[in-house]
């Protein structure tokens, strides 16, 4: 008998196999994803994280693989995990079109399969919220060396103007998500050393809110996460504006982080 996880599984599997059916590789943004303007989760990781030479990376829901081939061109070790087969086949793909190798492998989050302490970093993206989050933390800590980093990113649930977005975009997001709580932290504290966080998109919320009141764009025709990151170039000069914006109020006023569109956790083992 098929258990709920089971089914969730088979949702999520079913749902990003049609996703990577639909993506053009040339459309793909590698080093945009990492380094445009409106990618400043992915700019604080790398910060963080420093040199990539020969590091051993784990990139957990790999997805099209935008983040597997821009750690690999950098110069590290990748082994991309994914749920969904077709979804490597991109990641295949997408590295061929670099010009560099990444290892796949078709998994769960909760069940990698790899020996304890094998990574030097874990890098999981738009993953948490789709999956068992303490099963999924247990694991990447087993997979991690000692003093290994998790860095991680997912949208937070407290905000009602993204919450209503949610209700609208159904076509691009999958039923089961549960995006993160503040509480949620607490898994993260209980596993590892020493955790860290910081929270994007507060008053730079207001271009996805252009993107439907202005633009008119159909949040189930466009994934307002990809479009950000096709045009910064043309929002560059208002979201500089903004993210100074945000890092004065947030800085002064806390509480309001958790009203941000994404989470940034820095979690080292």
């Amino acid at each position: 008998m098929r258990t709920g996880k089971d089914i969730i599984e088979s949702k999520e599997t079913e749902f990003h196999d049609k996703w990577a059916a639909d993506i053009e590789i040339d459309k793909i943004r590698v080093d945009e994803s990492f380094e445009a303007c409106t990618a400043p989760e992915n700019r604080m990781i790398l910060e963080r994280m420093g040199g990539l030479e020969n590091k051993r990376i784990l990139d957990i829901g790999c997805g099209a693989g935008e983040a597997s081939v821009y750690f690999a061109k950098n110069g590290a070790n990748v082994t991309a995990v994914d749920i969904s087969a077709n979804m490597l086949k991109v990641v295949k793909q997408l590295a061929d079109k670099h010009g560099v190798s990444i290892d796949t492998k078709e998994s769960t989050a909760d069940r990698l399969g790899f020996p304890d302490y094998t990574f030097d970093i874990v890098y999981a993206a738009n993953l948490l919220h789709h999956v068992n989050i303490e099963a999924t933390l247990s694991e990447i800590h087993r997979v991690l060396k000692n003093g290994g980093t998790l860095y991680s990113w997912d949208p937070l649930a407290h905000n009602p103007i993204i919450n209503m977005y949610r209700r609208i975009a159904t076509d691009v997001r999958t039923s089961d998500e549960h995006p993160i709580k503040m509480k949620d932290l607490a898994y993260f504290r209980k596993l590892f050393s020493h955790v860290e966080y910081e929270t994007t998109w507060f008053f730079t919320l207001w271009l996805f809110i252009k993107f439907y009141l202005v633009n008119r764009v159909s949040p189930n025709k466009e994934r307002y996460w990809k479009k950000i990151i096709d045009e910064h170039k043309k929002v560059e000069h208002t979201y500089d504006l903004l993210e100074k914006l945000d890092k004065v109020v947030l800085k002064i006023i806390p509480f309001l982080r958790r009203y941000c569109w994404n989470i940034v956790i820095i979690a080292r083992k």
